[in-house]
């Protein structure tokens, strides 16, 4: 069975990066094959993965709807699109990218989400991990782009208002009943132990860090040479960081499934 793992947050937390290195712990550990979903409409994600993509689930919505009228003969609109949005998946050892790009129109990101629920649905299947890198602020939940997660992380910055997003992100889980299994919270970009405010915004919340990511100067440096975040050493911070989120998420599942 899949396990899904997405990601929410306020924009410039480092939701991508987070992503990334996700992928570069499932990589490690051999928990394969992952597909990787950049649900954003500005598509970093195969930057950090080290992949090219040359089309995306908007650019193929695009083309069909200027196509559609010259389906060949004997094929159907559904299966016709099935196949053109088959080549936008990047396929790569252990893991595969699908990426959604733009929207139907200026300012449209509707039609695409719902084309890329149905489309990840059928893919989905034929994974062990997907881990989904969303856009920044609330809206991929509102349209239940983000649905039916087993972790969702929810990720902050240093910051109080990324924590007040936070308490505006489950109070949305809940309004929604959206089927999330477990969420986990990450303060990202941490410059050293969690400042007091972070900590009372938390507690206000009736919450605590899951992890606490470090400032990790590797990640700029990789970001600047173009390298992708996946071969970033074992001795980075951030990397040690998401390797034990991992750790605890997949043991907490372990004995989840020993007591059901």
């Amino acid at each position: 069975m899949t396990i899904t793992i997405a990601m929410a947050g306020k924009g410039g937390t480092g939701k991508t990066s987070l992503a990334s290195l996700i992928i570069r712990y499932l990589l490690r550990h051999n928990a394969v094959p992952i597909l990787a979903v950049d649900a954003d409409a500005n598509a970093n994600l195969a930057w950090s993965l080290g992949l090219t993509v040359k089309q995306t689930i908007g650019s193929v919505l695009a083309d069909f709807n200027d196509v559609k009228m010259g389906i060949p003969p004997g094929m159907t609109k559904e299966a016709y699109l099935n196949l053109k949005l088959n080549g936008a998946v990047v396929e790569s050892k252990n893991v595969d990218l699908l990426t959604m790009g733009r929207g139907e129109g200026a300012g449209c990101y509707c039609f695409p989400n719902n084309v890329l629920k149905e489309f990840i649905d059928k893919l989905a299947v034929n994974y062990r991990f997907l881990v989904m890198d969303n856009e920044a602020g609330l809206e991929h939940l509102s349209r239940r782009t983000t649905e039916n997660v087993d972790e969702l992380i929810i990720v902050s910055n240093h910051s109080v208002k990324g924590v007040r997003t936070i308490g505006n992100i489950l109070d949305l889980i809940k309004e929604l009943k959206l089927n999330v299994k477990r969420q986990s919270i990450v303060i990202n970009q941490a410059p050293g132990p969690l400042d007091p405010m972070i900590v009372a915004g938390l507690e206000e919340l009736g919450v605590g860090a899951d992890a606490v990511i470090p400032m990790d100067s590797l990640i700029a440096d990789y970001d600047l040479q173009q390298k992708p975040l996946t071969d970033l050493p074992d001795t980075s911070p951030a990397v040690r960081a998401v390797d034990g989120l991992m750790e605890k998420l997949l043991a907490t599942r372990r004995a989840d499934r020993e007591r059901g």
